[in-house]
């Protein structure tokens, strides 16, 4: 299987037919894997163009690659779908955006719900979410994808409401919804998506959702969907939604 890189669009020459590979990836390239000049890598821009690219010069610091033809690759989801994760507990943050990236999801945003028992200190958010743009970068290395997704964090439930509003489809994963005997199949939710419609699916901590929460929810109109009839961890919920859409995408379609 052949090494896949996200190379940002300053380190393109795209006229002149070259693409420059740095930092950690160059030292992965010459250190660990240790290749040599003529040898082939596939090289992504990160905006869905992606090309076979063959080695000319090598070192620890820089590997400028000769772009050898342009591929054409179906690897992204129909659909954008975007993860709202209320904070969770431990490193599951990091579990729901290596597994999200592997299964298509577009972007994620964590937000401090009212239930969540962490809280992010504000002086070390930058480096939180630094890190977690490197684990959807590598996942999107790993599942062969041609972009990686966006990590934008939103300090209140508020500003994650705002933020909405440029959504086609806003789904809310509610455990109160399983409980329910007349629930909202999420099969009917899923029937209005459209091919390249936006959607936010908002997961609560693992208390759930506050009353008020769902209450702001409910007025909004967003839609509330159980997924499936047990209780699914607040790290499972997105891995199911997310796995549903590609077999209703991508496998039935």
């Amino acid at each position: 299987m052949m090494q896949r890189y996200f190379v940002p669009l300053t380190n393109w020459n795209k006229h002149d037919g070259f693409v420059m590979i740095t930092d950690d990836d160059a030292r992965h390239i010459s250190k660990v894997l240790r290749m040599k000049t003529d040898d082939d890598v596939i090289c992504c821009d990160g905006n869905g163009a992606s090309a076979l690219c063959r080695i000319a010069e090598i070192s620890s610091k820089h590997v400028l690659c000769h772009i050898v033809k342009w591929i054409h690759e179906e690897k992204e989801l129909p659909v954008e779908i975007t993860i709202a994760q209320g904070l969770p507990k431990g490193d599951k943050i990091d579990f729901v955006v290596q597994k999200g990236t592997e299964l298509g999801a577009y972007a994620f945003i964590p937000y401090p719900a009212e239930r969540s028992i962490v809280k992010w200190d504000q002086n070390k958010i930058g480096k939180k979410i630094s890190r977690l743009k490197k684990i959807a970068k590598e996942a999107s290395e790993q599942s062969h994808r041609t972009r990686i997704p966006e990590v934008n964090y939103v300090s209140d439930f508020q500003t994650l409401l705002q933020a909405a509003d440029d959504y086609d489809h806003v789904i809310v994963a509610s455990e109160m919804e399983a409980k329910k005997e007349n629930h909202l199949p999420l099969s009917g939710i899923i029937r209005q998506i459209k091919k390249d419609e936006h959607v936010l699916l908002i997961i609560g901590p693992e208390g759930g959702f506050s009353d008020q929460e769902l209450g702001v929810m409910a007025k909004q109109g967003y839609s509330f969907a159980r997924f499936g009839p047990r209780i699914l961890r607040t790290e499972t919920a997105p891995l199911y939604f997310l796995s549903v859409m590609s077999y209703q995408f991508e496998e039935l379609r």
